[in-house]
């Protein structure tokens, strides 16, 4: 506890540390206090009290809520949340695979990433076109008469929609460039952290209504959602080390090399953007079916929108697996890694420089990535199983899935940040070791 406090001290003293910080829970106090702004033409009153006389856990729409913070619920002018801009930026991803041009770009470096970053934004105005109007014709169809004022404009809503999700994603690129952390990251994990409380006080209320055991039932619930909690951390931070030994070099009166290093090839090399993906195609039912009649959503729709269903669970599992595959092949290159290694005089023992290199470390990653895949879509239906055993679906999210990933990651992320600030002025760390790794967490490595 003296060290914690120690660590705290520290961390005030660096004035650039603090004044980002600072800048963060600015940045973030705003996009908390603009999703309790109503769209206009819309009585937040009567939003409010079917909010507050809703039950949680409305299927794959709570799971919506959550990722928006109660925004989307609450009618909010970031009712959409970011969502949006991950589903453009998957469909930007998948271009620079089959499309030469993107290809093109991503090899120009800090300008072709700006571009990329500029096509994104317009195919994400793109998307919120039509997810705009499908949100707004479901307030239609949930939200009595008496909700909406006379001079109520879809248009208009849908326009103050659309802008506010700009907005948020330019609020979270300030947090990434003068604040601490990943500003999409972050924003994702506050509004779902911002749902945690009233989860928590929900399923504390209905255990203590349960006669006999229900207190027990409760601390038995957290502890495994501990355990599944430390799971997720090992698979966030799980590496395979390859050795690599490089050659001596005398360089006038020094000498260089003749060490051996390791590559830390990360089991979960993708993070959390296989959920992030996966989650945003299982939003499509939801899109086709806002334009319908709820009473009307049925078949497909209604199949892959009960986040409980074996069709769901299932057919999410095996999105997150491929999803693993594409992102871990699309950010780890072994054969870049190879001719780097060969550049510097390195290489793998027992294994011949250049292509076979990059054919052993492709091998090994292929092999890591398949029970880092399972375990990470095992994870990610875990609230499915909560839900059958009795727990209520909003403190299911947390209890693993979407919610429990991106927040681990997230925070280990910008663990990472601050205690490389920290040791950046000869601090000490927020850990003895030093064995914080991020990046794999942050939801805007896309």
């Amino acid at each position: 506890m003296r060290k914690f406090i120690e660590t705290l001290k520290n961390i005030w003293k660096i004035e650039d540390l603090r004044a980002r910080i600072l800048y963060t829970l600015g940045i973030i106090l705003i996009y908390r206090l603009g999703t309790h702004i109503v769209l206009p033409g819309i009585n937040p009153v009567i939003i409010t009290d079917m909010a507050n006389r809703s039950t949680p856990g409305s299927g794959i729409l709570d799971l919506f809520n959550l990722f928006t913070g109660g925004a989307f619920s609450r009618a909010s002018i970031f009712g959409l949340g970011i969502m949006p801009y991950i589903s453009a930026s998957i469909v930007v991803q998948l271009l620079t695979i089959a499309v030469p041009y993107f290809q093109k770009l991503q090899k120009e470096g800090e300008s072709g990433r700006r571009k990329m970053n500029q096509i994104t934004r317009y195919l994400t105005v793109a998307i919120l076109i039509p997810q705009g109007l499908s949100y707004i014709t479901s307030l239609r169809y949930q939200l009595p008469a008496e909700a909406f004022s006379p001079n109520f404009s879809r248009v208009a809503a849908m326009v103050i929609l659309t802008a506010g999700t700009m907005f948020i994603m330019w609020l979270g690129e300030r947090i990434t460039d003068k604040g601490i952390g990943n500003g999409i990251s972050l924003i994702i994990m506050i509004g779902i952290i911002a749902r945690m409380p009233q989860a928590l006080g929900l399923e504390f209320l209905s255990r203590l209504e349960q006669q006999g055991g229900g207190l027990v039932a409760f601390l038995v619930e957290i502890l495994i959602l501990f355990v599944v909690f430390m799971g997720t951390i090992l698979l966030v931070q799980g590496t395979r080390r390859i050795p690599v030994q490089y050659a001596k070099r005398i360089v006038g009166n020094k000498q260089y090399g003749g060490v051996r290093q390791y590559i830390p090839l990360k089991v979960n090399a993708a993070g959390v953007m296989p959920i992030i993906f996966a989650q945003a195609f299982m939003f499509i039912p939801i899109t086709v079916a806002g334009f319908a009649r709820a009473d009307a959503a049925s078949g497909f729709a209604a199949v892959f929108s009960n986040p409980v269903g074996f069709w769901y669970n299932f057919t999410s599992a095996m999105l997150i697996v491929l999803f693993t595959y594409f992102y871990t092949a699309i950010t780890v290159n072994p054969t870049q890694m190879a001719e780097d290694m060969k550049k510097n005089g390195g290489f793998i023992p027992g294994v011949k420089p250049g292509r076979k290199t990059a054919e052993f470390l492709d091998t090994i990653m292929s092999r890591i990535t398949l029970p880092g895949s399972f375990f990470l879509a095992f994870v990610a239906i875990l609230p499915a199983f909560a839900m059958m055993a009795g727990v209520n679906q909003s403190f299911a999210q947390f209890y693993g899935g979407t919610s429990l990933l991106i927040m681990v990651g997230v925070i280990l992320d910008t663990l990472q940040q601050i205690e490389s600030h920290l040791l950046m002025r000869h601090y000490d760390g927020l850990t003895r070791s030093g064995r914080i790794k991020g990046r794999a967490g942050s939801v805007a490595a896309i």
